[in-house]
């Protein structure tokens, strides 16, 4: 019986990533907490949510111990690191006593809680289905009357209800002041209540945009990982300016595909530079758009993951014999 399956245990589901493994041939089954004999001899392997695995621990060792049986790998996928969507370093810890999982894929290769006895980076990545060009072209953006911006930044900004977005919120409320004083049009908003398609239209409409900060940087500690806006703003076609990630250089060309800022001042700057270099930062946001869709969609993560198991499991079979 061939190995069709992956198992998805994603309470609210993961589409992009479920689409993914459809897409390269996989079919996928979601929310298999108790997989019977059958599934899992079709069963390639499983993916689960880390942060649901580790609020419900020993559901997650029962679920090993029937993927062990059956020689399917389980894999717990991290998309908050080092912050872990504030859960309590005791189950935390837990979790990393009971070690259920045999692979954590994280986004970032920083230095935290190591839940496995492998660790992956396996960093975001686009969607394709609802990031790409959207019926433009890259000839149509070199055109400077394509735009209505000049800066703009859609995103969490409530640093009142969200904590960690508070550092996010104050950063830009001085932002739009510099702008402002500078006679440059911003479009500047915290992003709930504004509709999908609004939001496509002001990537695409705005010569520069800004990447500042995310959930995962709660706590004082930096994630080194790229947040989604890092894919997803070039496969629209956007030119981004991003603050600085340690990631950058493993997913990216710092030279061609590539632009950051260290803090505000430098922010303001850089920003002033790149509306004056047009054409340039046109050149970075084709060669970014030609590397996402290359290499950073959620189809390459999926393969990943495929492979990174296969191997695992090979190097496994090589030590037992």
């Amino acid at each position: 019986m061939s190995h069709d399956t992956i198992i998805l245990n994603y309470r609210k589901g993961f589409q992009p990533l479920k689409e993914a493994f459809e897409n390269i041939g996989y079919r996928v089954v979601e929310n298999a907490w108790t997989p019977d004999l059958d599934l899992l001899a079709r069963t390639e392997i499983c993916v689960i949510n880390l942060y649901e695995a580790i609020r419900r621990p020993w559901a997650a060792v029962r679920l090993k111990h029937r993927l062990k049986q059956a020689g399917v790998p389980l894999i717990g996928l991290d998309r908050d690191a080092p912050w872990h969507m504030g859960i309590r370093w005791r189950r935390l810890a837990l979790f990393r006593l009971l070690r259920p999982l045999d692979i954590y894929a994280s986004h970032t290769r920083q230095s935290t809680w190591d839940f496995a006895p492998t660790k992956i980076y396996s960093p975001n990545a686009v969607w394709t289905r609802n990031f790409n060009l959207h019926g433009h072209t890259l000839e149509d953006m070199r055109n400077p009357d394509f735009y209505e911006y000049d800066v703009s930044f859609l995103g969490n900004m409530d640093g009142q209800r969200y904590k960690e977005h508070a550092e996010r919120a104050r950063f830009f409320t001085e932002l739009k002041t510099r702008l402002e004083a500078l006679g440059l049009r911003h479009y500047i908003q915290h992003s709930s209540g504004i509709s999908e398609e609004e939001q496509i239209r002001v990537i695409q409409r705005s010569r520069i945009n800004l990447s500042y900060r995310s959930s995962c940087d709660h706590g004082g500690v930096l994630s080194w990982g790229l947040p989604e806006r890092c894919y997803g703003v070039p496969a629209r076609g956007g030119f981004l300016l991003t603050d600085e990630r340690r990631h950058a250089a493993d997913d990216f060309d710092l030279t061609t595909e590539w632009t950051g800022f260290t803090d505000l001042d430098d922010c303001v700057e850089k920003i002033r530079y790149w509306l004056a270099h047009f054409a340039e930062s046109r050149s970075i946001a084709e060669a970014a758009h030609a590397r996402v869709m290359r290499d950073h969609t959620y189809e390459q993560r999926a393969r990943n993951l495929v492979v990174v198991s296969n191997e695992r499991l090979h190097l496994q079979n090589q030590r037992s014999n």
